[in-house]
């Protein structure tokens, strides 16, 4: 059963009988009792100007509708769990968010953009953390990372889109969190069509933690390993299941086809960590893809390393190669391609890695 509460909607097992339902069966049941009531006494309802016939039939309609919607949230369930989060939801530990796309949300291809979607992954994320109540300050500190001046950093990000929405659009974001084999936290998304349950996006990422004074990559102590182990969820595949695809092959960053240099941050650029946000990283990596490749195609697939932070006013440079193209079926017109990218600062210091595959639009 979905339970939507101010625009966030919670997955949760499906009752025999509903607060709701119970307290629409009272109603109705004492609307029929003071019928009955009414006609014991001597007063007919039915002859009373057929108050009594459309109160049941109100009665009836009222049933039928409740039966209705518990069908069609039972069917929902059903076609939108091809990864088995049905099994997980009894314990609260998947969370989700619904979303409606507007018309600022899209890009030049009339369809929401990459970062538009990321941003969604980013804020149903945060969410989540705030619902489970160890929320305390920043994005997603937690108590005993707020005594500790730490932060959450993202380290990897990897994203498939098989479909854009476009402007309209209803999107259901679903999100958990898994322990992470090193010293970090993974957590994984799908964002479903919600009226049809089409998968349009798998995302998982990896975060680690920052010393928000130092700056400096932290280890995560014991005492917030025990915060968060309790909303883990290890048993549920992951999104994207290829490994091999998960990773960014090394690249020789001296022989990039294409670089566009002078990129500056902007204030609006930072977040609430005072450092570019990184969904800001995905944008600037982009402004050194041929202008060929961004009117002809869209991604497919981006996957991303965070290697630095980076502030406003610093001087940064987006580079790409296009290191594969595969011609499209016909053998002619556009067809696939993949990019290596590099975001750097002109001191030539690595601030983001990443590749991206585009498909035909």
């Amino acid at each position: 059963m979905a339970a939507t509460v101010g625009g966030i909607t919670l997955l949760v097992p499906f009752p025999t009988s509903t607060p709701a339902k119970r307290t629409t069966r009272m109603m109705l049941g004492r609307k029929s009792d003071s019928s009955s009531s009414s006609s014991s006494n001597g007063v007919s309802p039915v002859k009373a100007n057929g108050v009594g016939t459309i109160l049941k039939m109100a009665t009836e309609k009222q049933w039928k509708l409740l039966d209705r919607r518990e069908r069609e949230d039972d069917q929902h369930v059903m076609i939108g769990d091809p990864f088995g989060l049905g099994e997980v939801v009894k314990d609260m530990r998947i969370f989700c968010e619904n979303f409606t796309i507007r018309s600022y949300d899209m890009g030049p291809n009339r369809t929401a953009s990459i970062e538009t979607l990321m941003n969604l992954l980013q804020e149903t994320a945060l969410n989540n953390i705030k619902n489970m109540g160890i929320l305390k300050d920043g994005l997603g500190s937690t108590p005993e990372m707020s005594g500790r001046s730490l932060i959450w950093v993202l380290s990897k990000m990897h994203v498939v889109v098989d479909h854009y929405p476009s402007w309209g659009d209803d999107v259901q974001v679903d999100n958990w969190l898994i322990p992470s084999n090193k010293n970090g936290q993974g957590t994984e998304w799908i964002i479903r069509d919600s009226q049809t349950c089409r998968t349009l996006t798998r995302a998982t990422s990896v975060f680690v933690m920052m010393n928000k004074k130092t700056r400096k990559l932290s280890k995560m102590p014991e005492e917030v390993k025990r915060e968060m182990e309790t909303h883990y969820i290890d048993y549920l595949p992951t999104p994207i299941a290829d490994e091999d695809s998960n990773r960014i092959v090394k690249f020789d960053y001296n022989n990039m086809d294409y670089v566009r240099t002078g990129l500056t941050p902007r204030w609006s650029d930072l977040d609430a960590n005072q450092h570019v946000n990184n969904v800001k990283y995905i944008g600037l990596m982009l402004e050194s893809v041929p202008i060929s490749i961004l009117e002809g195609h869209e991604i497919s697939e981006v996957n991303v390393e965070y290697r630095r932070e980076c502030g406003m006013d610093d001087a940064l440079q987006s580079l790409t190669s296009v290191c594969s193209q595969e011609a499209s079926a016909g053998g002619g017109g556009a067809g696939h391609h993949e990019c290596l990218h590099l975001l750097r600062s002109e001191n030539g210091a690595v601030v983001a890695r990443g590749r991206t595959k585009w498909r035909p639009k």
